[in-house]
């Protein structure tokens, strides 16, 4: 819900280009696959950048973490192709490592300013506590106060990391797993996209496949069903200059 309980606006909006910024593998295909995927078809370039390696991706113990990261990167490869993604960026941190510094900012500046985007999609930082039953992880916190200190306004800004490519200024943020939603993307023509992409990351998923596909499309369902959509992401936008057309 928007705040002050207005009902979020539906977007209809298709930027020139956008950039998803998330920490982990699996992260932005079920924040925002959705979204991305019917950005990509409408005409956008839409671009992913990837901070970890998913090296903890798993909750048994694995003899050969190489292999896991490997099968990972396959993952994300797969899940990219899905959506219509035309480039993945990694950075290659250590999941669990993450932290709004300096290292990791001027890494995301540097790719917001060699893909320069209008539109930049990450976590809401502010999300920490979702019902009584799970705590926002740590990295997505943490790269999502680094993602918006990177966009605002260290891209914007020649002073900052001069070194990593010339300013760049970001239209428009879009905050996924947002407490305080205030816009809708309709994901009714992507939601099959968005739910292929998402079952891509086997290594994740487990016997459990069938199931969190389910899950992934009666969430989309019921974020439609509050905006008179069929289904839909929701997003906290945060509007930093005119959107580019």
């Amino acid at each position: 819900m928007a705040p002050g309980g207005a009902r979020p606006e539906v977007v209809r909006h298709v930027p020139r280009r956008a950039l998803a910024v998330y920490a982990h593998p699996d992260d932005c295909e079920v924040s925002c696959g959705g979204a991305l995927a019917s950005w990509a078809s409408a005409g956008c370039r839409v671009e992913l950048l990837v901070c970890t390696r998913g090296d903890k991706g798993s909750t048994e113990g694995v003899d050969d973490v190489a292999r896991l990261v490997e099968r990972r990167d396959g993952e994300v490869a797969d899940a990219a192709a899905r959506l219509g993604i035309g480039a993945v960026h990694r950075l290659g941190f250590d999941d669990g490592s993450l932290e709004n510094d300096l290292v990791l900012r001027e890494a995301i500046v540097r790719v917001v300013r060699a893909v320069r985007p209008d539109v930049v999609v990450c976590p809401d930082p502010t999300a920490v506590f979702f019902g009584e039953h799970y705590v926002n992880h740590h990295d997505h916190r943490a790269l999502g106060w680094a993602a918006l200190d990177a966009v605002a306004p260290a891209a914007s800004s020649p002073l900052y990391f001069p070194d990593a490519g010339a300013a760049w200024s970001v239209s428009t943020l879009y905050l996924s797993g947002s407490l305080d939603a205030n816009v809708v993307v309709d994901v009714s023509a992507s939601i099959a996209q968005k739910a292929d992409a998402v079952l891509c990351h086997g290594s994740q998923l487990g016997g459990e496949g069938e199931w969190f596909g389910v899950a992934v499309r009666e969430r989309a369902e019921e974020l439609g069903r509050e905006a008179g959509l069929a289904f839909a992401e929701t997003f906290r936008r945060v509007q930093l200059g005119p959107a580019r057309s």
